[in-house]
Formats: C-alpha cells, structure tokens, sequence
C-alpha cells in the first residue's frame, strides 16, 4: 500500500519520506517501531494525567516464553525461529529449543509455552518430537496449572489426519490443566498468512507492557549474523537451469531427472541436508481440458490472493492453484456453490471411508465431470482453490563441491487411473517442459534435522534406495571437499542394476578415492526374489551393529509408508540379534540414538 495525502493524515513532505523509508524496514524493525509509537503514545497519555492521581510505578517485569517445535522437513522450526525473534523484538525472554533437546522435567517451571509441530505420515508426530509427545501423553506428565500455551499445528488437508499431532498437543495440555494463551491454529500447505496471523495474536496476548520495555532498550533486535537472502518460499528466485538429464538408461521402466541449477545472484545459502522447494506448473493438457469442461474463457480474470491481483485465468491455473488434488475443504467449498450437485450427500456423516476413497487419485476435472459442475464461474471456483504448493526436494550437492548451484534428483511420476493419465505436477513439469536456459522459482528449506555430524571423523550409515539417495550425493561431495576422515557406508537399492544405478560413476570414484568406505547394493527386479535395502542391512547385521558400537549415525531417506518402516525394523532386529537386546531396550536403543541426531531420517 502506498500513503498518499488523500488517505492518510500526512502532508506531502511526510508522505514523501514514509514512501521512502517504510519499504526497507525489515520485520523486526516494523515490530520495533510499533512499539516505540505505542509506548510514546501511552506516555503522552500518562502525562495528561494529574501527578496526585498517578499510582506509583512498579518496575516492569519482562514476559517470558519457551517457543518448543517438532519438525520433519524445516517448516516448523523455521516458524519457530521466527516467532522468537518477533517476542524478542517486543521485550520478551524466549527459550527456543526443539522437542528432542527439551528437558521435559523443565516443563513445570514454563509459563508460557508455545508449540509449533507438523503432522507426519498418518498423524504421526515428527521424528524429533516423539519423545516429547510420549512423554506429555504419558503417567509421568506434570499438572500444568499455572501454564498458558498455544498451539500452530502445520499439515495438509489432503491426509485424512490433518495437523493431528498439534490437535493432541493441544488437548493433552488442556488435560493437564494448561489454559490457551490463544487459540490453536491449524496450517494447510499454505501456512504462511495462518502462521503470521497466530504469532500476532500470540505476540498480543504476551505483550502487555512489553512495547514500552523495547523502547527502553530491552527489546532490540537479536543481531544479524550472515546477511539473508532477499528470496524466500514467498519470494521464490527465477533460478535458470543449467542442466537436465535422464539418469535412467535405455530401456528402463523409469524416468529420473538430474536436474542442475544456478543460484548465482541469489544470496541463497544451503547446506547438505537442506532441500530446495520447486514452484512448479501444472501440465498445459490438464488446465485446457478443465477450461473446456466448465465452458470458461481462458483469458477471463481472476483473483490470484487475497489483495486482489488478477491473472488471466488459464495463466492463474497453470502457475497459482492446485487443482490436482482433492480435498475434504475443497469439497465443502464446492458444495456451497453447487448446492444441488450431489456433493453434500458425499460428505455426511457415516460416508467418511466413500469420500476418503473418491478423493484418492482424483483431481478437480475429475470432480467436475462426476458432479456436472459447468456454470459456475470462474472467479468463484479459484476463490476456494488452494494456493499451488511448493514441491520439497532433497538436495543432491554440495555447496562446496558446486558454489552458487543446487542439483536436483527426481524421479518422474506417470500412470493412469480412472480411465486417464495422471501425472505428478512437478517431476513431468521437469521432464516434459524444462529446458536448459529456462528458470524455475526456487527457495532454499534448511533441515537442520538431517545434518552430518558436527565431527568429521564420526562413521556415517547412509540408506537411500532411488531417489532417496540425493541428500548421501551432497554427504559425500561435502565429506571429499573438508577432507573429512571418517568412514561412510552407503547402502542403496532399485529395480535394475543395468538401467536404474543412480550416479554408478560417481559412487565408484568415491570407493576408489576412498571417501566412500563400503557399498552395498540391492536390485530387486534383477533376482526371483525381490531383495531391497533392508534385506542388504541383515545380510551384513554384525558389521552393521560393529559401525553403530562405534558411534555411527544413521541417515534414513526415502519413502516414509514401507521404505522407512522396514529400515527401522530391520535396525531394531539387528540390535536384539547382535546386541542381545529385547525388543523393548531395542525401541529404546533407536529412540536414544533419535535424541542424541545420530538416527536422522529425511522421509516423505
């Protein structure tokens, strides 16, 4: 918004220097300022008061908050740290930690305790929340009564348990008999304006007399350490592509993409482990046919946000809605506009499994065939779309290996269901339409939960079938590049040694080299029997649990549904068959090797 003399109380001089200065504040400092005319204002106020009626001053307590996230990709942490420098900014003490390094028995001594926590697979807490989850639902929590908290809960309305494990926060601290600062706020993909929204209200509910303490000196923004790149996952950089290529040889049953980009110019900062959100398109065919199904014109306008900028509309649903994907909301929102259409009956009580199976694999061409949408207009339609959300992909380079680049592995998703080809937004987008020269919106996502230790002689496991082997490439190039000198075993699987060995060369000259100590290998179509990594971890279990005696971590990346859970199953069978264990200190053997990151998984 631009001041001007017609709608602000200003006159031209001062409008001049505000549309000047007020566009290269930072956050912190728009926060700063706020409470600094705030707190001028509430003296101006108090001046006006007779000095016989004043009461005397007490000395101003400074509020206190513990910010405590549970995060899988970044996201939560990220908000996390934000809203810490926000209540910093504005006077507040603020302990942020993440759930896993967390003293529960501290818990007692917290007044105010904010969470910020994703929902993981089917509303499963993150990884390095778990501890403290079990904990909290557990005979041994405290009674919270003289606690506020609140709860931001990121997930997606697409799984059937949406923001779970923030909705069981929530409730259990209200058991123990914690009262809500604020209430919760539940996080759809797009989670910014919701995150933004509750850290001021939760900023709000804090900060009584803290805007007067940040004037006094008390509330000054932490200081910067590296200088932060102007892009962002709201401000994404047109990266241009420098190289893709097809990993997989001739004749394989798969595509996978080894996809090369510049961030030069950027001022985007990665580190092995992180990933890179991809703002992608969806496929040309798809908006064409869902144009035509609903009789709409392709250039007609419509709303893109909430302040009202306009895009053609086949421009707007090639690059600013999701419409592949079917959600209960999305459902809902339909139904209002198309009362007669059916839909409702779809999402009544009792109906949960048939909606729960309409919705699985369906997109919204779909939706409009089966429930005869035609006729709606447009501008109503996209008014209730989500926002096209960014694709999370794990970083397969090192940034000292390739300074001002970030590369890409992605494997291509085609297939077809319910009579016609589906195809995965982002990998066919990569494949199909991106050309070397072209760019891509592009922001850096820091997964400071899937990091190589900190010492570089510690061993390291890598398991990473298919494309789960990006982030073990970024490992290794970053291990050559320090020189590190602990050993490294990389254990990776797909269907055919001869077509689908994702960077074979490379792996190679690391053995040689001796950056990489060992490889072991499983093709599951190239035998009878399907043999994958997991099957490679038993096979070796006495070396494997000889690495771990030794203090090595554990990286896990790749599918969460069955990859993951057979890894860790078969990590749980080597410590009872090698280790003597039970099944019971087995659990509880991984659950310390989680607390102590030397058991990180990067799983989706």
């Amino acid at each position: 918004m631009v001041l001007q003399v017609t709608n602000s109380p200003f006159n031209q001089e001062q409008v001049e220097l505000l549309n000047r200065i007020l566009p290269s504040l930072t956050d912190n400092q728009r926060v700063w300022l706020s409470g600094y005319l705030s707190a001028l204002q509430g003296a101006a106020g108090a001046a006006a008061v007779p000095a016989a009626a004043a009461p005397a001053a007490a000395p101003a307590q400074a509020k206190e908050a513990t910010v405590l996230f549970g995060s899988q990709t970044g996201n939560s942490n990220g908000l996390a740290k934000k809203l810490a420098k926000k209540l910093e900014a504005q006077g507040v003490q603020v302990t942020l930690s993440s759930m896993s390094d967390f003293k529960p028995n501290g818990l007692k001594k917290v007044q105010n305790l904010l969470i910020v926590v994703s929902t993981h697979g089917e509303g499963e807490p993150p990884d390095n929340a778990i501890a403290f989850y079990e904990f909290l639902h557990s005979k041994r929590a405290p009674k919270l009564d003289g606690m506020q908290f609140s709860v931001l809960a990121l997930g997606d309305t697409s799984y059937e348990y949406f923001c779970q494990t923030g909705k069981d926060f929530d409730a259990r601290l209200e058991e123990l008999g914690a009262k809500r600062l604020t209430p919760r706020v539940d996080c759809d993909v797009d989670f910014a304006d919701a995150a933004a929204e509750w850290m001021d209200q939760v900023a709000g509910s804090l900060n009584g007399a803290s805007a007067a303490a940040a004037v006094s000196g008390g509330a000054e923004a932490p200081a910067a350490g590296a200088a932060e790149s102007e892009y962002s996952r709201s401000n994404p950089f047109q990266a241009e592509v420098l190289e893709n290529l097809n990993l997989n040889g001739r004749g394989s049953d798969r595509e996978t993409r080894h996809v090369e980009l510049s961030l030069e110019g950027s001022g985007l900062q990665y580190e092995a482990g992180d990933s890179l959100g991809v703002y992608p398109e969806n496929h040309p065919r798809l908006v064409d046919e869902l144009i035509e199904a609903m009789g709409w014109k392709a250039d007609e306008p419509v709303a893109v946000n909430k302040n009202g900028e306009q895009k053609p509309l086949r421009d707007a649903l090639l690059r600013n809605f999701e419409i592949t994907v079917l959600t209960k909301p999305l459902l809902e929102q339909v139904a209002k506009l198309a009362s007669n259409s059916g839909i409702g009956e779809l999402l009544e009580a009792g109906r949960e499994q048939e909606l729960r199976a309409y919705t699985n694999g369906r997109d919204l061409l779909d939706l409009v065939q089966d429930y005869s949408l035609k006729g709606i207009p447009a501008g109503e339609i996209a008014a209730v779309l989500r926002k096209m959300p960014p694709r999370l992909y794990s970083i397969a380079s090192s940034p000292k290996a390739y300074p001002d680049e970030v590369h890409l592995t992605v494997r291509t998703v085609r297939y077809e269901a319910q009579g016609r080809n589906r195809y995965g937004v982002c990998s066919v987008h990569l494949s199909e339409r991106v050309q070397p020269g072209d760019s891509l919106p592009v922001f850096v996502q820091s997964n400071p939960s899937f990091k190589l230790p900190e010492n570089g002689d510690t061993p390291i496991i890598m398991i990473g079938p298919g494309t789960g082997v990006a982030p073990f490439r970024a490992f290794l190039g970053e291990r050559e590049e320090t020189g590190a000198a602990g050993k490294s075993w990389l254990f990776y699987g797909d269907q055919h040694f001869a077509t689908d060995f994702l960077y074979q060369v490379e792996w190679q000259r690391w053995l040689k080299d001796g950056v990489l100590t060992r490889m072991d290998v499983a093709f599951s179509r190239d035998t009878d029997e399907k043999v994958y990594v997991q099957h490679r971890m038993l096979e070796k279990s006495r070396e494997l649990y000889q690495w771990l005696q030794e203090g090595a971590c554990v990286y896990v990346c790749g599918d969460e549904k069955k990859m993951a859970h057979d890894v860790h199953a078969a990590l749980a069978t080597i410590l009872e068959q090698e280790g003597g264990l039970s099944p019971e200190e087995a659990v509880e053997y991984l659950n310390r090797m989680q607390q102590q990151k030397r058991y990180q998984r990067d799983v989706y």
